[in-house]
């Protein structure tokens, strides 16, 4: 193989299949030959021009949530990472340019230079591959690449990275869930149910996720995960059940992962005395989400914004993974080949009425 297939958002809104010849290597970077990769929720917006912290440097490949083997890869690499040609990898979404003020901090998912997979490097110029829409991604020198295994199949591994991985991140690092706290989820879609299977882990309780009646296929799966009160929000009080449950000291941690402004409001209304609000949805540049502050400083809550995974989070991750006690492949609602993956996003963006996917993944072996 001399050459990769990748799927290129030329412009917002218009994507085309476009091939790139695979880079030369040397001793610290390597190829990553793609079995599977999630479809985020965030990459509809990415796909549509929406910005995060900066202007998104079309043409680009997307692609962020990663397994794959390894291709090809430098000896010096191969010792950094512990791997070898043929093994199964996950490969987190950042990996820092190493110079700028927070990747010195250690604090390389935040570099102020954007360096990470699938949304802020364009494939304008060689090595191109920096998103796994493609037959093949380049494993750059700074690359968080974590082994995991024959025992792993990729179906597990492509919700171990990023959607497990910032479960852990979110509720349990920052978060700090505790044994015997009672926690809040308000959005059943896959970092809801991801988060149920941390705070389980995490032996917190009762642990209660929120969504709505479109919602009750995704409550019933919360439940198998390890939710003790799954509540329809269109037809009862979360808040109202979550008082009777605990005696009316509400949740000492509570997270919206609902993608909805109006999730923002709801947690500080599940939120006790002195609890923590792990915030961790974008809403969007411009969009107000009303919060009723007096609420925040009455209860002294503590707010907390967080943004994706990192390398202890994903090992931890793994590890739970590993044990599984939960079957996070269910998660997959549909599959989709590479050439398709333009359908697959506008799925997942919400442009098909009626249809709510909660995971989808593109596999470029179909």
């Amino acid at each position: 193989m001399t050459d990769s297939r990748a799927m290129v958002v030329t412009e917002p809104g218009r994507m085309e299949m476009r091939r790139y010849p695979l880079p030369a290597l040397g001793e610290d970077d390597g190829i990553l030959k793609v079995e599977l990769v999630g479809v985020c929720g965030s990459d509809p917006g990415i796909f549509r021009g929406k910005a995060s912290r900066a202007p998104r440097p079309y043409p680009l490949i997307m692609g962020h949530e990663i397994v794959g083997r390894v291709w090809a890869m430098g000896a010096q690499a191969k010792r950094r990472h512990g791997v070898s040609e043929g093994d199964r990898v996950i490969v987190e979404y950042a990996f820092g340019c190493g110079r700028c003020g927070p990747c010195r901090d250690g604090r390389y998912t935040l570099c102020a230079n954007f360096y990470t997979y699938g949304s802020m490097v364009s494939c304008q110029d060689p090595p191109h591959l920096y998103g796994a829409y493609a037959d093949y991604l380049y494993i750059h020198p700074r690359a968080m690449v974590h082994k995991v295994g024959e025992e792993m199949s990729p179906e597990r591994a492509v919700l171990v990275g990023a959607v497990l991985g910032n479960a852990v991140r979110w509720l349990s690092r920052i978060g700090q869930v505790k044994v015997g706290q009672a926690v809040a989820i308000v959005g059943p879609g896959q970092q809801g149910l991801a988060a149920t299977v941390v705070a389980k882990e995490s032996g917190a309780g009762p642990i209660m996720v929120v969504g709505k009646s479109r919602d009750h296929a995704r409550l019933e799966m919360a439940q198998r995960f390890g939710a003790d009160l799954v509540v329809d929000a269109d037809r009862e009080d979360p808040a109202r059940v979550l008082s009777q449950a605990t005696g009316g000291k509400m949740a000492e941690v509570v997270m919206d992962v609902s993608g909805h402004p109006s999730g923002a409001g709801q947690v500080l209304s599940l939120a006790g005395l002195g609890a923590t609000v792990v915030l961790p949805g974008l809403y969007g540049a411009g969009v107000e989400v009303p919060l009723p502050l007096d609420k925040v400083v009455v209860n002294e809550l503590r707010l907390k914004g967080a943004y994706s995974q990192d390398f202890e989070s994903v090992e931890a991750a793994i590890a739970i993974a590993r044990r599984g006690a939960c079957p996070l492949e269910q998660m997959i609602s549909q599959r989709f080949p590479l050439e398709r993956a333009e359908e697959a996003v506008r799925l997942v963006g919400g442009e098909r009425p009626g249809e709510m996917p909660l995971k989808v993944v593109l596999d470029p072996s179909l």
